[in-house]
């Protein structure tokens, strides 16, 4: 047996259970420091961005959306996919927005990387500042995005929701304490181009 610390989790065997549009989930047969093996359902994701989008008044937009698995609406950051394999992350960040919030943005840089739930998905994103924003044209939007509900609030109103429980998506609060840190002083943004080590490659590479 190896010290604690220092087992590496071999994969046995990997099977897949389901293969879809965005995810896929499968079974690994993994080697478990005792001797033995244990099974792991592992959630395969292309990846995400969030945009902490910041105006000259110090207030950032959330927005307001359906999320059918908890079937209620949250308060959010315009958020979206990696679309597809080898899309550039700020790509993604731009376009989405863009589509949710019809704003872009001068300047930009990396707030915070989020592995979004480790123990059982390999789905990470990547939360963004942008700020020197201006107003663009929505491009076409589907089903889900016309019905969402933006809104501007002050960053130090987000934080109190996000501490107060009335912001408990991921992205967001983490997106949103982030730019707190770094508007106050307590910490700087990353250059846009920081790199991203954590970006979820399975997925991406079924798709290649």
């Amino acid at each position: 047996m190896s010290e604690p610390g220092r087992h590496s989790f071999d994969v046995v065997s990997s099977r897949d259970i389901h293969v879809g549009r965005i995810l896929a989930l499968r079974l690994d047969e993994v080697r478990m420091p005792g001797g033995g093996t244990a099974n792991r359902e592992v959630v395969e994701h292309l990846g995400a961005v969030a945009v902490v989008a910041l105006d000259d008044d110090g207030a950032l937009v959330l927005i307001h959306q359906y999320r059918h698995p908890v079937g209620e609406r949250l308060w959010e950051l315009p958020a979206g996919l990696i679309d597809h394999a080898g899309e550039d992350p700020l790509d993604a960040a731009r376009r989405e927005l863009a589509e949710e919030v019809g704003l872009a943005a001068q300047d930009w840089s990396v707030l915070v990387d989020v592995a979004v739930s480790p123990g059982f998905t390999d789905e990470a994103l990547r939360v963004y500042l942008a700020t020197g924003l201006s107003t663009v044209e929505r491009s076409e939007v589907g089903e889900e995005e016309a019905d969402l509900v933006a809104r501007r609030v002050p960053l130090a109103e987000a934080v109190r929701m996000a501490l107060g429980g009335e912001i408990v998506n991921a992205a967001a609060v983490a997106g949103v304490l982030a730019a707190y840190a770094v508007d106050s002083g307590a910490a700087p943004a990353r250059r846009v181009d920081a790199p991203w080590d954590g970006r979820p490659r399975a997925f991406e590479a079924r798709r290649v």
